[in-house]
């Protein structure tokens, strides 16, 4: 672990230059202990893959200070123990292909694969939320097969629907609201996973895994539909396994 002071009000904590869960493990390891300490100087805790950012109050300390305070120098990471005690698995429906998903046989012709190999693949692993970022609600998620690592598309789009499932190089995401990208789009869920206006506003976090399930046309119809309505029943469509 290494950590730097970036400016007077941002301190870069950092782990191996991998994207793996061991490393992200360590990540969260020091977000908790951080959390545990209630620093009053702390206003954000921000995780990605194998670093942690602190934004600072400058009313209430220094980075200086805070890295005294913390006790950095002397933090032990602990390989063997895990900060989610519960794996929480978030399942979501996905419609592949056509319409929903433009570069599904991009991605199949690149590997010489069929349209169905490709949604079997990506269907079958559960995936790891490393972090959300690019927009509130966007997951950058690990695990991808090999079999489907795919460059970004050329030339990005500059409007992906909400909901959109892509791939680009070894990961895979979804976008929770329009907007441009260059992922290449397999598929999309109807199932709003981000909104301002619900608690929690979304349904997954870091450390929590997505799995994908394949529906037809006439089920994301029938989806889209039912959000129409107040009372719409998320866990018809969405499971939530939790495992401890």
């Amino acid at each position: 672990m290494e950590y730097k002071i970036i400016n007077e009000q941002t301190i870069m904590i950092y782990f191996d230059a991998q994207i793996n869960p061991t490393t992200f493990n360590k990540v969260q390891q020091i977000e908790r202990y951080i959390l545990e300490q209630h620093h009053p100087a702390i206003i954000e805790i921000i995780p990605s893959y194998r670093a942690l950012m602190l934004n600072i109050d400058l009313f209430h300390g220094n980075p200086q200070q805070i890295i005294l305070d913390l006790k950095l120098d002397s933090f032990y990471v602990d390989e063997d123990v895990k900060t989610n005690q519960t794996t929480k698995t978030i399942h979501l429906p996905v419609c592949y292909g056509g319409d929903y998903g433009e570069d599904i046989e991009t991605v199949a012709t690149y590997h010489q694969l069929s349209i169905d190999e490709v949604v079997n693949i990506h269907s079958q692993k559960s995936y790891l939320i490393y972090m959300l970022g690019f927009m509130p609600g966007f997951p950058f998620l690990g695990g991808l097969d090999d079999q489907l690592h795919t460059p970004r598309r050329k030339e990005p789009r500059t409007r992906i629907p909400a909901g959109s499932v892509g791939i680009a190089n070894n990961q895979t995401g979804l976008y929770p609201k329009a907007s441009p990208g260059g992922w290449q789009i397999i598929g999309q869920t109807p199932i709003h996973v981000f909104d301002a206006q619900r608690e929690p506003m979304c349904l997954y976090s870091p450390g929590d895994y997505i799995k994908f399930y394949a529906i037809d046309q006439q089920t994301f119809k029938q989806i889209e539909h039912e959000q129409q309505d107040q009372h719409f029943d998320i866990e018809k469509w969405v499971k939530i396994e939790n495992e401890y």
